[in-house]
């Protein structure tokens, strides 16, 4: 141990957090703490695992204020007219695009069926064959291949890809550098993009689709400006890239989890909210320090509780 914080704090993160890549740090809309570990760099982008899926709530939010979503009550079905229904099958009509935002949509499976999803030659119906059945409506139910459909509304709303959309509507505003589609074909190359060191792209389906609930890489310092664009109510360099509406929607408890609370694909954690995904990839956003942090980190089953990282060791360090 030093008498420099900062130093000890580095240490604590090379010891007991050895697949954190990156740290990124904005107060009061300035850069203040920049660090990368284990060979990484300020241009490197990671697998930022399920904060995609806070993601796709940007993107969400920026397509009903453009007026390609009419509102959040809207039945998924309405943007499948193509979809035929099984016989008999009534739930699914009933979903909404808040269900599947709010993870209070049901299911037919008990365990998520990753593969039986992305080894199909279609994964958003794939995925709303699995929508529906006897499941409780309202009920909390953590769901990655089913945040898939609502990439597909978002496809279907636009009459853009993913891709293109967020690019036009988040990336290029952001100066983000976008990334370009990835396939994966099989477990074997499922399983590389997740665990590779270093990885690039946004996983696209085989229908051109962009995954809705993982599969997208970003550096810290694009994780942290998409945080800043919350905290500055969806401003950004003097553009109202989303609307402020959206941004206190989808941060205020919508469904729970046992003690955890749930907006539109974003985390509530006490007055803070964050986008967490597997691995310990994060952006915490803190509205009353005015506070940014964003975690990218490689893939890692059981990684260590990022958020008690941020509360114990990273706040106490930056406030």
């Amino acid at each position: 141990m030093t008498n420099n914080p900062i130093s000890n704090f580095e240490e604590l993160i090379k010891q007991e957090y050895s697949n954190i890549a990156g740290i990124v740090i904005r107060k009061d809309e300035s850069l203040i703490y920049e660090k990368y570990f284990d060979g990484y760099t300020k241009d490197d982008v990671l697998h930022i695992a399920s904060v995609t899926k806070s993601i796709i709530s940007v993107l969400i939010g920026i397509a009903i204020d453009k007026g390609h979503i009419k509102n959040m009550e809207q039945k998924v079905l309405e943007f499948f007219p193509e979809y035929t229904i099984r016989r008999g099958e009534k739930t699914i009509q009933n979903v909404t695009i808040k269900n599947l935002m709010t993870m209070t949509a049901p299911y037919k499976y008990k365990s998520e069926p990753y593969t039986k999803i992305y080894t199909s030659d279609d994964w958003v119906k794939a995925t709303l064959d699995l929508l529906g059945g006897k499941g409780d409506f309202g009920k909390f139910n953590y769901t990655t291949v089913g945040t898939h459909i609502l990439a597909g509304v978002l496809t279907n709303a636009t009459g853009q890809s993913v891709i293109d959309f967020a690019t036009e509507s988040l990336f290029k505003p952001l100066d983000i550098n976008a990334p370009k589609n990835v396939s994966i074909r099989n477990k074997e190359e499922h399983f590389a993009f997740l665990k590779d060191k270093y990885v690039t792209g946004w996983i696209v389906d085989p229908k051109g689709v962009n995954t809705g609930g993982w599969g997208l890489t970003l550096t810290p310092r694009d994780m942290a400006k998409i945080g800043q664009l919350y905290l500055n109510g969806g401003v950004w360099n003097s553009n109202q890239i989303l609307s402020p509406k959206w941004i206190e929607d989808s941060t205020k408890e919508k469904s729970r989890w046992g003690e955890l609370s749930y907006g539109y694909l974003w985390w509530i954690v006490d007055d803070c909210y964050a986008a967490l995904g597997d691995g310990g990839n994060v952006i915490f956003i803190n509205p009353n320090k005015e506070m940014v942090i964003t975690i990218a980190s490689r893939f890692m089953p059981r990684a260590k509780d990022r958020i008690e990282l941020i509360r114990k060791h990273i706040m106490p360090l930056f406030e």
